[in-house]
């Protein structure tokens, strides 16, 4: 009766414990004995696709063999199914399994590289073809060749090149000159992003645009003191404001005010806000004495800053700057501010002189939110001087949807 034997499964061995089995991809070895196995592991032990490389090296007189366990030369088998060596131990009659991984050994022939560099890139087929016109072409083919070659330009080159223009030109003009011309870019194609929040549905003029989102209660409250100084202003200190030029608008509407306390207090604390944003406008980079002269308080001064001005860092510190986008936001609050201070009509010519604006970008300004545009008066029955040339904008519900000027070319007259 043969003898029984029981198998023993083994703990899971380690990478450098396996088992080999291989084989030979160009036949069979009929000799195995005569072959010296090396095997080689991988020096990296961290990386964990690394450390498990194993290059098994099969010698003999003459011919080697070569297999590894990565690559594209490796079994994909290996990476599929689980492969177990079973040994038997004659004497327990216990058959221990082992794991194991396979090998395809290949000869290496003296003379030939084998070993292919991941890093070198191999001929493009426009590669391979210019190669065979440099040794077999024609002279034409030849001349041709020649031109593409010297009208291409290396990817790498027009990379520097490119790069060193900018440096050039960020050196010349400087970072901040460039921000802003991207800025002025940037509020010429649009207008929406800088215009106070708007209710077109709203029930009453006075919602379409809230005075609470142009002026919160909190700043509202606390010009209560500067609100007083203005609405205490004299005819004099008044005419010289006019002649000081650049309030405008806050002149005109100071010298009308309402005899209602409460209506004059609103519209002095409007007028002293309107001053503070058309100082604002007038301004490049700005420091923390901004409107400190004319009392404004240091929380209406913070509520500037974060609205109407960008930061930007210049000299090792940072400064605040009044962008062109960042004026045009100003004329829209503005132009918003002067609707709830001039019953929904605003004086654009004023407002105009006032900001360091052109005419036109306020009439843009005043398109955008939807105002209706009072044209002046023109005709034979219109005497010169007595009537008033100032454009001016009215809030009118429904708003006014403006088509987008596109500039149309005369055309030539055929002779």
């Amino acid at each position: 009766m043969a003898a029984s034997c029981s198998i023993v499964c083994c703990e899971e061995d380690k990478d450098s414990e396996k088992a080999v089995i291989f084989r030979f991809s160009n036949g069979s070895v009929r000799n195995a004995e005569k072959l010296d196995f090396t095997m080689y592991t991988s020096a990296d032990k961290v990386n964990p696709r690394k450390k498990t490389r194993r290059i098994l090296v099969a010698e003999s007189k003459r011919l080697s063999y070569v297999g590894q366990n990565f690559g594209t030369e490796a079994l994909k088998c290996n990476s599929l199914c689980n492969y177990y060596v079973g040994v038997l131990n004659k004497q327990t009659m216990q058959m221990e399994l082992h794991s194991a991984q396979l090998f395809n050994l290949q000869p290496v022939i003296p003379g030939e590289n084998t070993v292919v560099d991941n890093n070198e890139t191999t001929e493009t087929y426009r590669e391979k073809v210019d190669s065979l016109i440099e040794a077999f072409g024609t002279n034409k083919q030849k001349k041709a060749l020649n031109s593409r070659r010297l009208n291409m330009v290396d990817h790498h080159m027009l990379h520097q090149a490119v790069v060193k223009a900018a440096n050039t030109v960020i050196d010349e003009k400087g970072l901040h000159a460039l921000q802003q011309e991207a800025a002025e870019m940037e509020s010429q194609a649009d207008f929406a992003r800088h215009l106070p929040p708007c209710d077109a549905h709203a029930d009453t003029l006075e919602n379409v645009y809230p005075l609470e989102n142009l002026l919160s209660p909190v700043d509202f409250k606390a010009l209560e003191e500067a609100g007083s100084k203005m609405a205490a202003l004299t005819a004099e200190e008044l005419q010289t404001m006019r002649e000081s030029g650049g309030v405008l608008c806050v002149v005109k509407h100071l010298e009308n005010l309402p005899g209602d306390d409460e209506a004059r207090e609103k519209m002095a604390r409007c007028a002293f806000y309107l001053s503070m944003l058309l100082k604002l406008s007038r301004q490049k980079s700005l420091s923390h004495k901004f409107g400190m002269k004319e009392g404004c308080p240091r929380i209406v001064q913070n509520t500037l800053f974060r609205t109407f001005t960008v930061e930007t860092f210049t000299n090792g510190r940072l400064q605040n700057m009044v962008s062109t986008s960042m004026r045009v936001k100003l004329a829209a609050y503005c132009l918003a501010l002067l609707l709830h201070m001039g019953d929904m009509t605003a004086d654009l010519t004023l407002l105009h002189q006032d900001m360091a604006l052109s005419e036109a970008r306020i009439v843009e300004v005043a398109k955008s939110m939807g105002l209706t545009l009072a044209k002046p008066p023109r005709g034979k029955n219109v005497v010169a001087g007595l009537h008033d040339e100032r454009k001016k904008a009215s809030l009118i519900l429904p708003l006014v949807k403006y088509d987008a000027f596109v500039e149309r070319r005369k055309r030539k007259k055929m002779h």
